[in-house]
């Protein structure tokens, strides 16, 4: 019924609106055909042919009253609901690891990190890391990358090197050794990531637990995605924490 984001199912969410179309339109038709549409074709017609000008003003005034309303609104309640952070030295999250997000800042649903491109998706985990207070994330990836999609250094000063697999299918053990063989001999690693959207196949775990890189896999990247700090995910200390 409900998507692992928690949102209604498309088709549930399709079938409810059109039953309640229905019904709504069903008491809308029998509410004009009954005594609506003598007030619109006679009461209503024979006011506005009598006073023009005073219509004229009115309807000028309710455009202008609702233009004013909506602005306010939005005002209100529209600024401040969806912080989105670009290439940045420096942000810093509202929450600490272990607290409740605020609701202020930067979160992603799954399905909008399926839907982005590869280029957008590298540089989503970056505007991440950025939340959680990580200094000079970068995205780097692109052609002749060797294997670094994203970098970051945390406040103790260590480095992260993130490779960033939005694969539709679990990333292989073939990828998790290539980001081996560059994370920290070419990169200097100090905390080597790898990201994969739809997780990694059991090889690639086991090698990566050999070889000490640290995987994110769907359920990972979701808490992290969600608002939670990426230590609190990966349970990293740190002195900042």
């Amino acid at each position: 019924m409900f998507d692992e984001d928690g949102s209604l199912d498309p088709l549930l969410k399709f079938l409810l609106y059109a039953v309640l179309a229905l019904a709504i339109g069903k008491m809308v038709w029998e509410w004009l055909t009954d005594d609506v549409s003598r007030w619109i074709t006679v009461d209503l017609w024979g006011l506005i042919a009598d006073h023009p000008w005073w219509t004229a003003l009115i309807v000028v005034g309710a455009l202008v009253t609702v233009s004013l309303v909506v602005r306010l609104m939005s005002f209100l309640f529209g600024a401040g609901t969806y912080a989105y952070v670009g290439d940045v030295e420096e942000y810093s999250s509202t929450a600490g690891p272990g607290e409740a997000p605020d609701p202020d800042v930067l979160t992603f649903k799954m399905k909008q990190l399926a839907a982005m491109s590869a280029t957008g998706f590298e540089q989503a985990c970056a505007d991440l890391l950025a939340r959680d207070g990580f200094r000079s994330t970068r995205r780097v990836g692109g052609a002749g990358d060797l294997g670094v999609d994203v970098t970051a250094r945390d406040p103790d000063d260590r480095l992260l090197i993130l490779q960033c697999k939005q694969y539709k299918n679990p990333v292989g053990s073939g990828h998790v050794q290539k980001f081996n063989g560059t994370a920290r001999l070419h990169h200097g690693a100090d905390v080597p990531i790898m990201i994969g959207l739809n997780g990694f196949t059991q090889p690639a775990v086991d090698f990566a637990a050999h070889h000490d890189l640290i995987l994110i896999g769907r359920p990972e990247l979701k808490r992290w995605a969600h608002g939670q700090h990426l230590y609190d995910v990966l349970g990293i200390p740190s002195t900042a924490q």
